[in-house]
């Protein structure tokens, strides 16, 4: 028996703004893994407490149902700048929010079937608003 393969996104947060304030992009479900993941990160938002940080970046692992709903719990398996634990836990608290409010996933009955179960690792790479930092 071997393990099911993990499916790798990255995506840089916040997310660009569509023409249509992002309205378009949500209108339908995710078809394909390229969807899926801007899906799976629209819903997250620089927190409060990075003021210092110049780059964050953070990786979480987790599982979709069929239905996109989450499987399990959804863990931080990476994180940097990890030097200072207090940044960590507020980047980490903070981007397990996301996944809990951008869940389920609109994705469609071919894309659930493809994924249910599959382990996800999704990076969030945050540079700071516009290059400036955190």
């Amino acid at each position: 028996m071997t393990l099911p393969e993990t499916l790798r996104g990255t995506v840089r947060v916040p997310l660009e703004q569509g023409p249509l304030g992002g309205l378009a992009e949500s209108a339908k479900p995710a078809d394909t893994l390229r969807d899926l993941y801007p899906t799976l990160a629209a819903c997250w938002e620089a927190p409060r407490g990075l003021s210092r940080s110049a780059q964050a970046e953070i990786t979480t692992r987790f599982a979709l149902r069929r239905d996109g709903s989450v499987l399990g719990t959804p863990r931080v398996t990476f994180s940097a700048p990890n030097s200072d634990p207090r940044a960590h836990r507020i980047l980490a608290d903070a981007t397990l929010a996301a996944i809990r409010r951008c869940t389920p996933a609109r994705i469609t009955p071919d894309l659930g079937a493809a994924i249910a179960g599959r382990p996800i690792a999704l990076r969030f790479i945050y540079q700071g608003p516009k290059g400036k930092g955190v």
